[in-house]
């Protein structure tokens, strides 16, 4: 990454907050709380010799506590570490440091959909990407691949994964839902061109205050991961979306993160011993020149 007096300032996150509230349309949410949605807004570019795109509006490294034991950035990055190893149980991400995910993997939520508590569940992020269930009745782990396509063949343009199992999230009558949460975000395809590796990663459902900071945290530090896994540049981080959204409720936390002035972005460092993103974990990555505006506590979010 350049000097941090070499980097330019970073508004693209507050562009698309602003974007929402004036282009996005009230629409009615299965969560039950009102919406402003807006259909394909501009993708994010971040080159990450500008730094690491991690939001400065608030701050996304609040000291821990009892209530968060790990940092929301840690968590972010322990959940994709979790999820590319094929984790889909509360226990098994509280063992690698994830710990949000309580009110989702409720009794009553997942009996509706026959699971057992604290099961995401086989249409899960975890079981998407490290066991796909294939025509022939095996397991496909598509991380495990991408790594070797990538070093074998990194010229193609089919470097791709999707955390997409049709059969386990689709709810009409006479068919179960097989998936607590269906995967909101998770698309990527990677390019590499002169030895620099751009990871795009498309996001079909984005809740914009609240959990798209931490999904700019776990996917550029993912495109960290793989570079060095392949021996390439992490060249860019390209975020984009579908259906993105403002929930009604949160509109107060957005006119708040508006009003603040845009800063630099922040560095990321990933230890230079881990070459095998299977054995990645949060405690890899450091984070420093990062001096956010303070925290808003407790932006609503819809469950």
């Amino acid at each position: 990454m350049k000097p941090l007096s070499e980097r330019t300032i970073d508004s693209q996150y507050q562009q698309l907050l602003k974007d929402i509230l004036e282009k996005g349309v009230r629409t009615p949410s299965q969560q039950g709380e009102d919406a402003l949605t807006l259909i394909g807004p501009n993708p994010l570019h971040f080159k990450l010799d500008n730094g690491f795109p991690i939001i400065n509006e608030r701050n996304m490294a609040p000291k821990e506590s009892e209530n968060l034991p790990v940092t929301v950035w840690r968590q972010a990055i322990a959940e994709i570490c979790a999820f590319i190893n094929g984790v889909r149980t509360q226990k098994s991400l509280e063992e690698f440091g994830v710990s949000w995910w309580k009110s989702w993997l409720t009794e009553e939520k997942c009996k509706k959909r026959g699971l057992e508590t604290g099961d995401l569940g086989p249409g899960s992020y975890g079981a998407a990407f490290h066991d796909f269930p294939t025509a022939e009745g095996e397991k496909f782990n598509q991380f495990k691949f991408l790594i070797q396509q990538i070093k074998e063949q990194p010229q193609l343009r089919t470097h791709f994964v999707t955390p997409w199992i049709p059969q386990y999230t689709y709810r009409v009558k006479d068919r179960q839902q097989k998936v607590v949460v269906c995967p909101c975000h998770g698309w990527i395809h990677i390019r590499i061109i002169d030895n620099k590796l751009t990871l795009h990663m498309f996001q079909r459902s984005a809740d914009v205050p609240v959990g798209v900071p931490s999904n700019m945290v776990q996917y550029a530090a993912l495109t960290m991961a793989i570079a060095q896994a392949t021996g390439l540049e992490p060249y860019e981080y390209v975020h984009s979306f579908s259906d993105a959204h403002i929930y009604v409720n949160q509109v107060p936390a957005v006119e708040t993160m508006l009003s603040r002035e845009p800063k630099k972005l922040a560095t990321m460092t990933l230890g230079p011993k881990v070459k095998d993103i299977f054995e990645l974990r949060k405690e890899h990555f450091t984070l420093s020149d990062y001096e956010p505006h303070p925290g808003i506590k407790a932006i609503p979010v819809a469950i």
